[in-house]
């Protein structure tokens, strides 16, 4: 029963699992999980779960053994051989050493440096989505906090402020694509002021079928969009390069060695687009929520801003943004004691190892002042996320900019979850600030 609750994305409508995560971490720290049937999709192989924040570390650091790259990196396998070798040529779905030449590559626009030029442009925005909550304090904070990763992401691309909910509405439909409402997200399309490549890429955007069911979101063909888009905006920064990831990487599909291939920067592309705010959009809000079921919290924050660093950590980890993330092992190997034959799917569940009581004391305990937190949800090993330092900042920033405004928070609604086993996303958080 418990595997069969972990698996169904109905469940995180609700909640996450942690109780159902805390018996079977107990129980084994590695344990078996039946593909089941999931809506639409058909049932599946099923996989080893990993549990416990030990054996999550020592898969990540390990891709010789649990690759990315034999079966990508989600649950579910890709639908044919065909779409499979296509998101293969996506750096999340890699393995060194071809992985570790792509992320020397971007390491290039995360430097010290790089996000220090940013910091002030991020801390003025979160200032002006805080100063723009109406003086009762009554707003949605998904809505108030989306903007910042958002507009932070198209920076880093070089996108046009003005196209950016393509962004959006791409990570809804493929984050999202388990919760009907996001699959269609179709924001970009009610933007007035677009640039004319943006309006070129809504113009082949999928429509729903007689279901309302979009075209699968993780495939080329089901996002065309998207990869118009790429192209588009591939050809403006070849006439116009800057310093942004996009410039640094065309000068790498055409230089004359061709260092990066075309589809390796379709793959960036949707990587940056779709990933690149995904964490934040859901750890900024999960914050939020961390804040507003433990008041005293709120208070000790607001006296002691000295302990913002600790608890954006400690956000991250109460409210672990991705659920888990898979693996396939190459030869028979043993973890947590358990045999793993060469080929089986090996799925890390962050947001179990996140709460593991023999990493963290007191796990379900809220505490901003928590050090050390070892907590993974920027990851671990090689594809520890390049973009975590920005993340951290852009945290800090927007809660820093909350607290001068407000002295309190409280609910003001029922906060409504995304259906996604993956994602441990808010799509409304009502609440009601008091200001200062």
């Amino acid at each position: 029963m418990d595997s069969g609750v972990i698996f169904d994305p109905d469940t995180y409508t609700r909640r996450v699992p942690y109780e159902e995560f805390a018996r079977l971490r107990e129980a084994a720290p590695v344990s078996w999980v039946e593909g089941t049937a999931v809506g639409p999709w058909s049932a599946g192989p099923g996989f080893w779960a990993v549990w416990r924040h030990a054996d999550v570390k020592a898969v990540l650091r390990n891709p010789k053994v649990f690759s990315s790259y034999l079966g990508a990196t989600q649950i579910r396998d890709p639908a044919t051989p065909a779409d499979l070798a296509y998101v293969r040529q996506m750096m999340l779905n890699m393995d060194p050493p071809v992985h570790s030449r792509l992320r020397r590559l971007l390491a290039r626009a995360f430097t010290p440096r790089a996000v220090a030029a940013l910091q002030d442009r991020i801390n003025a925005r979160a200032r002006e989505l805080v100063a723009a909550v109406p003086d009762d304090g009554v707003t949605d904070f998904v809505k108030v906090a989306a903007d910042l990763p958002l507009c932070t992401l198209a920076d880093v691309l070089g996108v046009p402020g003005s196209d950016r909910y393509l962004l959006f509405d791409w990570a809804n439909r493929v984050i999202g694509y388990q919760d009907p409402e996001y699959s269609t997200s179709d924001l970009a399309a009610t933007m007035v002021s677009t640039t004319p490549m943006a309006q070129a890429a809504l113009a082949v955007r999928p429509k729903p079928d007689g279901d309302g069911r979009m075209p699968d979101p993780r495939t080329r063909a089901g996002i065309p969009d998207l990869y118009a888009y790429a192209h588009e905006f591939a050809a403006q920064k070849r006439r116009n390069p800057g310093e942004d990831i996009m410039s640094i990487l065309l000068q790498q599909v055409d230089d004359e060695d061709g260092r990066v291939s075309v589809e390796e920067f379709e793959n960036l592309f949707w990587l940056f687009a779709v990933a690149g705010n995904e964490t934040l959009r859901n750890g900024i809000p999960g914050g939020m929520a961390a804040l507003l079921a433990h008041a005293d919290q709120w208070e000790r924050l607001d006296k002691d801003r000295t302990l913002l660093g600790t608890a954006v950590e400690e956000m991250l980890r109460w409210w672990t943004p991705v659920v888990h993330f898979r693996r396939t092992t190459t030869i028979d190997t043993t973890l947590g004691g358990v045999d793993i034959k060469a080929g089986d799917k090996v799925v890390v569940y962050f947001a179990s190892a996140n709460r593991d009581p023999r990493a963290f004391p007191s796990p379900e305990a809220f505490d901003v002042g928590r050090s050390p937190n070892d907590h993974l949800a920027f990851g671990h090993g090689p594809h520890f996320c390049l973009g975590a330092a920005l993340g951290r900042h852009q945290m800090k920033a927007m809660f820093a900019a909350v607290l001068d405004r407000f002295a309190a928070v409280e609910p003001a609604g029922e906060a409504v979850r995304l259906r996604s086993n993956f994602q441990n996303g808010l799509k409304r958080l009502p609440v009601r600030f008091t200001p200062r």
